[in-house]
């Protein structure tokens, strides 16, 4: 007797239901998992044999055979021991009653405990699109996989509980989705605590307002991380759908806090020693990097210059198209990437080319080699380009600055009006802007086109400059409420591109 077990699998963050089959028959014992298993999936048999014993059930002495189809499909992850000891105990007629209407997932202990596992709230996503609306996991993923709407979850901390759930001796009790409040939006820091710096403050603001990547350059210790670490907290509050795609993210990748939904916008800041891999992500299990995991909110790139230089270049593409292609012989993945890229760096190696109060010790040619390890199309790809004053001691003096709370408020309502503007568009804010629809919604007057023509002339911009400046100065005036980009705004965005001509002559 063949008997089927519905569980899933992971195709990059999307879950795929996979089918495990048991057939028991006569013969020398032994236990073979088939169907394109990895190392983990074939130490399952020892797991699962330890795990029927001890959780008082036998394990027969019978050729067994479990094929996980489809069989094309490479199985990853020891998230298919639950589903196995089942397919094992219906095949030796220990579980006679009906389950094929419930997908099974998580590790097993020796002890016959379920272990919680990553992924899974791409699985029961996947398992929900296949039609299936129970899902038995392990009692620590139960409110991730929760998030799903529509469906019963039951959380098991042991085969046993599943076994008595099953037969009705002891149903699980489905599991309450989590409420997600006003608390969980939070923030530790908060943007009154920048003492000073004006410009940066105006120039983050119109970034985060329309999405636009940004570049801080300035001396140590002018509040360039500082910053960068504040932006999150006037990002617009994420919404449900943006909640549940950022999580299955971070489940996928491992790093979800106790199970929890992300409900905060993503900061990541990787180390400059980081491998392009751990930034763009793939390795040996194709996994998300860091610029997946700060999908919907900010990925910071502190001391730009001293990253390798293959790593920048190799963020070049996600950051413009805001997805990652990871090519493997067992597949190609995507994995979306649509973040806001914040970078700080000094401008020369002893930081104070430029200074106003400490003299600068390098020579012209090491601040040319240190400001050559940032690319031009890298440069190009920045929309807002600050500098970093140096703070004054007066500045310290003064009170608290403007709340984040303030400015979120107005980056909000210049959202709304792009959100509104873009309805019947494939984006949603206006560094997203490409092609024509540049073209379409930045639309200037003569006097506009004039100052604008000058500035690309004398500065020898590119196109992609060009477009940006367009782009900015959209978000400016969305800023301001305005229906229409007047020269003001098309000034301050050029101030805002003009940085690296200034540095990188």
């Amino acid at each position: 007797m063949v008997v089927k077990v519905n569980t899933a699998t992971l195709l990059g963050i999307e879950g795929k239901i996979v089918i495990a089959e048991a057939d028991f028959s006569n013969g020398l014992p032994s236990f073979d998992i088939v169907g394109l298993p990895d190392a983990a999936v074939k130490e399952a048999k020892e797991r699962v044999k330890a795990a029927i014993r001890n959780s008082e059930f036998e394990f027969p002495a019978k050729k067994a055979v479990i094929n996980l189809a489809p069989a094309d499909l490479k199985k990853e992850g020891s998230q298919f021991d639950l589903p196995i000891a089942i397919s094992c105990l219906a095949g030796t007629l220990q579980l006679t009653a009906k389950f094929d209407d419930y997908v099974f997932l998580g590790e097993l202990g020796l002890s016959g405990e379920i272990r919680g596992v990553s992924g899974i709230l791409s699985s029961v996503i996947g398992g929900k699109e296949a039609g299936f609306t129970k899902f038995i996991v392990p009692f620590d993923n139960r409110l991730e996989a929760a998030l799903v709407e529509n469906v019963e979850i039951y959380g098991a901390k042991s085969l046993s509980e599943v076994y008595m759930h099953i037969t009705g001796e002891k149903p699980i009790e489905v599991t309450v989705p989590q409420v997600i409040d006003e608390e969980e939006f939070l923030y530790e820091c908060d943007f009154a605590e920048v003492k000073g710096q004006e410009k940066l403050r105006r120039g983050v603001e119109i970034a985060v307002a329309g999405g636009h990547n940004v570049l801080m350059v300035g001396s140590p210790g002018s509040g360039k991380s500082m910053i960068a670490k504040r932006i999150p907290t006037i990002m617009p509050k994420m919404s449900f759908d943006e909640v549940l795609e950022v999580t299955k993210i971070h489940s996928v990748a491992g790093v979800l806090q106790s199970g929890k939904a992300v409900t905060k916008r993503p900061f990541r800041a990787p180390h400059h020693s980081a491998s392009g891999v751990s930034i763009v992500g793939g390795g040996a299990k194709a996994k998300p990097g860091e610029i997946s995991l700060a999908h919907k909110g900010v990925l910071f790139l502190d001391e730009l210059p001293e990253y390798k230089k293959d790593v920048i270049e190799a963020m070049r593409q996600p950051i413009e198209d805001g997805m990652v292609t990871v090519a493997r012989a067992t597949g190609t993945y995507t994995y979306p990437s649509n973040v806001m890229l914040v970078c700080a760096m000094n401008p020369c190696r002893c930081g104070y080319y430029g200074d106003e109060n400490k003299k600068c010790r390098c020579t012209e040619s090491d601040v040319a080699r240190y400001l050559g390890k940032v690319s031009g199309p890298m440069l190009d790809r920045i929309d807002i380009q600050l500098e970093a004053k140096s703070v004054k001691y007066d500045d310290l003096q003064k009170p608290e600055g403007e709340k984040s709370s303030a400015m979120r408020e107005r980056i909000e309502r210049a959202r709304a009006i792009q959100s509104e503007r873009y309805k019947n568009e494939s984006v949603s804010c206006n560094a997203d802007l490409s092609g024509g629809l540049v073209e379409k919604y930045c639309i200037l007057g003569e006097g506009e086109k004039a100052l604008l023509e000058k500035a690309f002339k004398q500065l020898n911009m590119s196109a992609r400059a060009y477009s940006r400046i367009l782009k900015v100065a959209r978000t400016i005036a969305d800023l301001d409420g305005r229906e229409n980009i007047d020269s003001m705004d098309i000034a301050e965005a050029i101030g805002y591109r003009s940085l690296d001509k200034k540095l990188w002559k």
